[in-house]
């Protein structure tokens, strides 16, 4: 039909011309609005190739065939293929089992025999900091989700003031103008001040069209890249310059049969202002420097930084479920199958971002920020912890679990928490209070390491879904050996493995045979004595003592001389 309409003259050459030139600008520019389609066709290559080679052979024969019982049974094959291949497919959810069994496959794993210590404790947790930080903030302005980071030697939640999605006019000519970057370890987050820092991004979450963060990375894409990469979550973190960044994580698609997700690098986007140079550079190529994987240990600001993708960490720990066999996690065995708990009432599910001490675990393993799970069966009534699973957050290839079932220690996990902290306390009102994020506490206390799962108490409004952050929150120590609630000082957390070993020594001692921990040993304190008065006090005379003392001789002398 194109061949048609361009011999027809010169005027209809000039227009095929023209509408082609118009076509490629048009493809150029709007790469980010047709990517995810790209994107789609990479995830379900096979799928999509062998239901086009089977739909082809199958319209084939179908036209080939002579006889109406002929085509009706090519029909009937047809659906009968394509309605197992749904059932089977996306049903029973087989592809995502070949796709997880291919993460499971290119896993670099490795088993440790000893957990590490937790440290720089966070005391919020997410949906508090978040809650708290759109408390400071006007209007017109939102709140990006927080993310834990490390900000020089400190863990810091960072979240970007940008402008609100409510308001369309915003997004379109209003820049990223703070930062908010508080400090985790704190009970006492203060969202102004020196916590808000001033920094102008022309890039962001809720800005609109070429302007948002997603459309800004899809655009800095190479044409193969726009096949199998994707943008995810963005952090905003200080570079090796001392300067703000925005840096977004991406997930690479690897795999034929299968594809699976992958660590992809990241798109580190620089701040600046909105102008016209910056609005071109933009449309044509998009905005931010892409840092491969192999590429991050040259920037020592992501080494040992949170950079992996929720996404990408959450199918790697779930991937653990094969490590019985690939037919373990089917439904008749299931001997090992494991899955990640999800919490009802908890608004910030797993992977908790932690930081650990790996130094005496003999593993190479750096000490830092990783993703962690804590891995239970996969039936409802079982909440025993089976594996403890720690993800470096730098999304480096190594990924590290324990394994609490075959050490038979009989913990409790994750999902039973919630249950402990209330009995603990009946007295609360549980409706609108919510124990949530169990996070892990792993401290060395009265002679070995000891696993607690430490937890926080959010209010949450009758009216609302979101928690209500307090500066000041109830935070409890659950013994995941012991099942013992321990509630802790908040604002004295260099108390709280004194505060576990008063409440819980006599049952440690009882049953391990331990010593005594945490005693103090009594002194003598030298007595200083009082110092007394070297002035000579004037006697007071008594006349009536002194007359009766000389009558009284006069008497002695008279009898003396009868």
């Amino acid at each position: 039909m194109i061949k048609n309409y361009w011999n027809k003259g010169k005027k209809q050459k000039t227009t095929t011309i023209i509408g082609a030139l118009v076509l490629l600008i048009v493809l150029f520019v709007l790469r980010d609005d047709y990517q995810p389609a790209l994107l789609f066709v990479r995830k379900f290559i096979f799928i999509i190739l062998l239901s086009g080679i089977v739909l082809f052979l199958g319209l084939r024969k179908f036209r080939k065939s002579a006889t109406t019982g002929g085509r009706l049974s090519i029909l009937v094959v047809l659906l009968v293929f394509f309605g197992m291949l749904y059932v089977v497919g996306w049903h029973f959810k087989m592809y995502d089992y070949m796709k997880t069994y291919n993460v499971f496959n290119n896993l670099n794993k490795t088993e440790i025999n000893e957990l590490p210590l937790t440290q720089n404790e966070r005391i919020q947790p997410l949906r508090n900091v978040f809650s708290m930080a759109n408390e400071s903030v006007g209007e017109t302005k939102d709140v990006s989700l927080p993310h834990l980071v490390r900000i020089g030697n400190e863990n810091k939640w960072t979240m970007a003031i940008q402008p609100t999605e409510k308001y369309m006019w915003q997004g379109m000519t209003d820049n990223t103008e703070e930062v908010f970057a508080v400090s985790s370890t704190t009970p006492f987050p203060r969202f102004s001040s020196e916590n808000r820092i001033p920094v102008t991004f022309s890039i962001g979450e809720s800005l609109k069209f070429s302007r948002n963060t997603y459309n800004a990375v899809v655009q800095r894409f190479n044409f193969f890249q726009l096949f199998c990469l994707e943008p995810s979550d963005t952090y905003y973190m200080i570079n090796d310059s001392g300067k703000w960044v925005e840096v977004v994580s991406l997930i690479k698609w690897k795999g034929f049969f299968f594809p699976y997700p992958t660590f992809g690098g990241v798109m580190v986007i620089d701040s600046g202002e909105h102008d016209f140079n910056d609005y071109i550079e933009r449309i044509l190529i998009g905005k931010g420097k892409y840092v491969s994987p192999e590429e991050m240990s040259k920037y020592p600001f992501l080494i040992g930084q949170n950079t992996l993708a929720e996404k990408v960490s959450r199918l790697q720990a779930e991937s653990l479920k094969f490590l019985g066999g690939f037919s373990d996690p089917l439904p008749w065995n299931m001997e090992t199958a494991v899955k990640i708990p999800n919490l009802a009432d908890d608004q910030n599910q797993q992977p908790f971002v932690t930081d650990f001490n790996f130094t005496d675990t003999k593993t190479g393993a750096y000490s830092g920020l990783y993703h962690w799970f804590g891995l239970e069966p996969v039936g409802n009534e079982r909440t025993s912890l089976t594996y403890s699973v720690f993800v470096p957050a730098d999304g480096s290839k190594n990924f590290y679990y324990y394994d609490h079932a075959s050490k038979k220690e009989g913990y409790a996990g994750v999902s039973a928490m919630p249950l402990k902290v209330i009995e603990s306390r009946k007295e609360f009102d549980w409706s609108v209070n919510k124990p949530v994020e169990f996070r892990p506490y792993i401290k060395e206390i009265a002679g070995r390491k000891r696993l607690f799962f430490l937890g926080t108490i959010s209010a949450v409004r009758e009216d609302s879904g979101n928690f209500d952050g307090s500066a000041t929150p109830d935070l409890a120590l659950v013994d995941s050996e012991y099942r013992d609630v321990v509630w802790i000082d908040v604002k004295h957390p260099s108390e709280w493995d004194k505060t576990v070993y008063d409440q819980l020594n006599e049952a440690w001692r009882s049953s391990e045979k331990i010593g005594y921990y945490f005693v103090e040993e009594s002194k003598t304190i030298d007595m200083v004595e009082q110092a007394k008065d070297t002035i000579n006090l004037i006697p007071q005379v008594d006349k009536k003592a002194e007359e009766i003392a000389r009558l009284q001789r006069q008497i002695d002398s008279l009898k003396s001389s009868n």
